[in-house]
């Protein structure tokens, strides 16, 4: 089962990151390269490959990007919070359907704390063994809203987080745990960001975009987004509008 597959391959990642010594950068020509990304990477391709997937990974590239499934692989989201000892980082894995260029499952887990999310297109959202949903919250005034990137102006939420992985924050507004996610940069994520904590999203009944109207689901690794997403249409409908006043 395809689902299996992306959990084995975050197991490997936890496997290889509990081997690993220095989390600090790696030094490669890639800026921003930390060790557990290189050796997190290593060992989910090796799952991956192995179960006849391609895979676009944010730090290796394409393997196999001709193969039917595609699996979008964030190998450490996060990786400045891993090597700070901060427990908010995750491996994050949608498999795409390449030919209908629509997600068919996705697993993100929390490689601090353990935890689990995933989905499969039409069968739901869950966290571990949970069904999740998100808040239902319905007015920005509310809302409680992770985000990525500084806003340049007061974006009229109650609260806000600044919690540092992309995929994480994500599923969090899918479990309840946040109301809604801005993306305040400008289109700095790539696919592996942001897919697999879409995908539980949707599942989960929240709602999710790109601010400029574009696709999400991408398997170009040169791609980028500015993904938003809500508890609901209408908290969407306003996170949007304020996004889309900064400069």
């Amino acid at each position: 089962m395809l689902v299996e597959v992306l959990h084995d391959a975050a197991s490997a990642v936890r496997v290889a990151l509990d081997g690993l010594s220095d989390w600090g950068l790696a030094g490669t020509a890639k800026a921003g390269q930390y060790r557990s990304d290189l050796v997190a990477d290593a060992a989910a391709i090796a799952v991956l490959d192995g179960a006849g997937l391609g895979v676009i990974s944010e730090e290796s590239g394409v393997v196999g990007g001709d193969r039917d499934v595609v699996v979008v692989l964030d190998p450490v989201d996060g990786s400045t919070n891993a090597a700070m000892g901060l427990p908010w980082f995750a491996t994050s894995l949608c498999a795409v359907d390449r030919a209908g260029g629509w997600a068919r499952a996705a697993v993100v887990v929390n490689q601090a704390s353990g935890t689990r999310f995933s989905a499969v297109r039409g069968g739901g959202a869950r966290r571990d063994d949970e069904v999740i949903r998100p808040s239902g919250c319905s007015s920005l005034a509310d809302a409680v809203v992770g985000l990525s990137g500084w806003p340049p102006v007061e974006g009229g939420w109650r609260q806000f987080r600044a919690l540092g992985a992309a995929a994480l924050d994500l599923c969090a507004v899918a479990g309840g745990q946040l109301d809604g996610y801005v993306d305040c940069s400008v289109d700095a994520h790539g696919p592996w960001d942001y897919l697999g904590g879409m995908l539980v999203c949707l599942e989960a009944g929240a709602a999710v975009v790109d601010v400029h109207d574009r696709p999400l689901i991408s398997l170009d690794h040169d791609a980028r987004r500015t993904p938003i997403a809500a508890a609901s249409p209408s908290l969407l409908a306003e996170l949007v509008t304020a996004r889309r006043t900064f400069r």
